[in-house]
This record gives structure tokens, sequence and C-alpha cells, in this order.
């Protein structure tokens, strides 16, 4: 075994099984771990690789926890670090989400996810808050994110919302020739953003599109793993019908629940949908491209920042993000809020986030809990 490696092992593994609360949290006990208890690298280098995963796309969380196993013992240490932190991850979900296919209509159980619902909406809402507090720094950058979100409503495809805001910020770095072919490429999308939704609208539920899906997914999803649920509910709920809002409220609450990285909310979709097999695909699908990404990329992400042109496209594809995130909280919340206890749930939930900044975890159960005796 390589140097390092069985640390490796261990350290994310047990983060695997202890880390509730989201990517931030994720963050904050991988600091603590790695530089303060085990000093593996400086503070000063481990907020360079936070900054390195906030330049591609993927579960930011995984991506730094590869980039940390491979500092620590190279090649081995990032696979070691990755499975680690993901197969147990992948094993809780799996769990829940046989439990809730075979259970999941039984009337005590749709109380529990009465009271779960207007929660997960509160997360949702308050990680948009968070995000555009460190995204909207400047007018255009609010502008982009508030007509994303008004053309997300409206239907347009989220994967050419973000290659639109991303050109649209790209543009004026740019010159000549090089500006034309932005505003012709902007132009195609535009005009291709129907057909393409028709195109894909109610195929049936396979294997292989369960992988594209999720390989789409994991390779273009900037921001925050939240924005995730706006791509499930875009193409999943809307578009294809494969999952009502119910089942994505609740696949984002057991995400919510289990430790580990939230994309594993891939394996909950992928088992009500496919069983066994679904699970296992969509969940190698989503978290693939971080594998791809990060081993192709660790000596260069870091410079990424200094090229203007990339820069600006990151700052579009992150006020695009926002707005993704925007909307689809506007759609859960019509879905979930239909009367006065779930309202004062979710009003209650955001509020106490946002004076106390609790874990997640805590207020889902304290959801869960108001939904039981309601049902009582």
């Amino acid at each position: 075994m390589a140097p390092g490696l069985s640390e490796v092992v261990r350290v994310f593994g047990r983060l695997a099984t202890t880390a509730f609360g989201g990517p931030a949290a994720h963050v904050a006990f991988m600091r603590d771990e790695v530089v303060h208890r085990r000093r593996w690298l400086s503070d000063a280098d481990f907020l360079d690789l936070v900054a390195a995963v906030n330049l591609i796309p993927g579960p930011n969380s995984t991506e730094l926890a590869l980039h940390l196993g491979f500092r620590r013992a190279g090649w081995p240490g990032f696979l070691g670090a990755g499975l680690a932190f993901v197969l147990p991850a992948f094993a809780l979900v799996l769990g829940l989400a046989m439990l809730y296919v075979r259970y999941g209509t039984r009337p005590e159980v749709s109380w529990l996810l009465y009271g779960l619902h207007p929660v997960v909406v509160a997360v949702v809402a308050d990680a948009a808050v968070q995000l555009g507090r460190s995204t909207l720094r400047r007018p255009r950058s609010a502008a982009a994110a508030l007509l994303a979100g008004a053309l997300a409503l409206a239907g347009m495809h989220e994967l050419l919302l973000l290659a639109l805001c991303a050109l649209a910020f790209v543009a004026p770095t740019l010159r000549g020739a090089a500006r034309t072919g932005v505003a012709v490429l902007g132009a195609i999308a535009s005009a291709i953003t129907p057909l393409a939704a028709a195109a894909a609208a109610g195929p049936p539920v396979t294997l292989a599109r369960l992988w594209w899906f999720f390989l789409e997914v994991g390779s273009v999803l900037f921001g925050s793993g939240y924005v995730l649920v706006a791509f499930l509910r875009a193409d999943l709920v809307e578009r294809w019908a494969w999952l009502s809002d119910r089942q994505l409220l609740d696949a984002v609450a057991v995400g919510q629940v289990t430790p580990g990285p939230l994309f594993t909310t891939a394996t909950f979709v992928g088992y009500v949908l496919a069983g066994f097999p679904g699970a296992v695909v969509s969940t190698v699908a989503i978290f693939l491209p971080a594998f791809g990404l990060v081993a192709a990329t660790h000596h260069l992400v870091p410079r990424l920042r200094a090229s203007r042109t990339w820069s600006a496209a990151l700052d579009g594809l992150c006020a695009a993000s926002l707005g993704l995130m925007a909307a689809v909280t506007i759609e859960l919340a019509r879905q979930s809020l239909v009367d006065g206890p779930t309202l004062a749930v979710g009003a209650g939930a955001w509020l106490v986030l946002l004076v106390w900044r609790p874990s997640a975890l805590w207020l889902l159960l304290a959801g869960a809990l108001v939904g039981a005796l309601a049902g009582r």
C-alpha cells in the first residue's frame, strides 16, 4: 500500500459517515482534519484547493477530497479518497431508497414527508441566498441571475441558459470576429431551445438514458450542490415526467439527512426509477466527471482564474446557476407550501437558518416530527 494511503482512506471514510450538512460543512470538516489535526498542508494551500474546485463543474466537496488524497498519497490517494468519500454515502442512500420504495406510500410516512418538504424548500432557498451573497457582487451578475431565473421559469433548457450566460460574460473580453462568433452561437442556442425541449419530451426510462443524463449533469453543474435540484426537476419532472415533484423533494430530503456528498441524491433517484442497476449507473455517471476533471486539471486549475476569458465565463456560469436555483425554489414551494402548517414550517425553518445557521439535519428532523404530530 502506498505511503499515506491507509490514512487517506480512514480520514475520508470517516467523513463520509459523519460529515452532515452539505458541501460547506464538508469543507470545514476537511480543513479541520487535514490542516489542523494532521498537518498534511498549510491553510494557504488548502484555500488554493478550495478555489480550484470552484473553477470546475461537479461536486465540490468530492473534488476537494480527490485533490487532498492526491496531495497526500499520489494517484492511489486520489482514488482512495474519492471512493472512501463516495461509497459509504452511496450505501446509506441506497438503503433509504429501498425502504422508501417499499414503505413510502404508507400514511405515517406520508405525514413525515409532509413536514419534511417545507424544510427542504427552506434549505434550498437559504443555499440560493448564501450563494447570491458571494456571487452577485456586480449589477450585471444580479441582472443575469434574474434573467436566467425568469427564462428557466418560462421553460428554457438549463444547459442553454448556462451557455448563454457564459457567452454573454465572455463577449466583452473578446474582439472582432471572436465577438461576432459568440453572438452567432448565442442566437443559435436561443433558436434551438424549443426544439431541444420537444425532442427530449417523454422518453421511457432506460439505464442508458440515466447514464447520459447524470453524466451530463456531473459535467456541467456549477455553483452549488443544490443546483442539482434544478437539473433534476427540469428534465426528470418537467420534460420527461419520470418523477413527481413529491418524489424529487423526497430525494433531496434523503440527500440532506445522510452524510457525505449531496450528489448521492442521484443514487436515490436511480433506485426509484430503475432499481439497483439504476442506482449504480446514476451514481457512477454523476461522479465520474469529477474524477476525470480533477485528474486532468490538478496542476492547471489554480491558474484558470488568471485567465480573463475563463474568469468571465465562470462569473456567467455562477450567475446562471443562481437563477436556476431561484427558479426551482419557486416551483418546489408551489408544490410543498400548500396550507397554513406547511407555510409556517417553511418560514420558520428559513428564519432559523438565517439567524442561527444550524445543521440542516436538525431542521429536517424537526420538520419530520411536526409532520408526525400533524398526522396523529
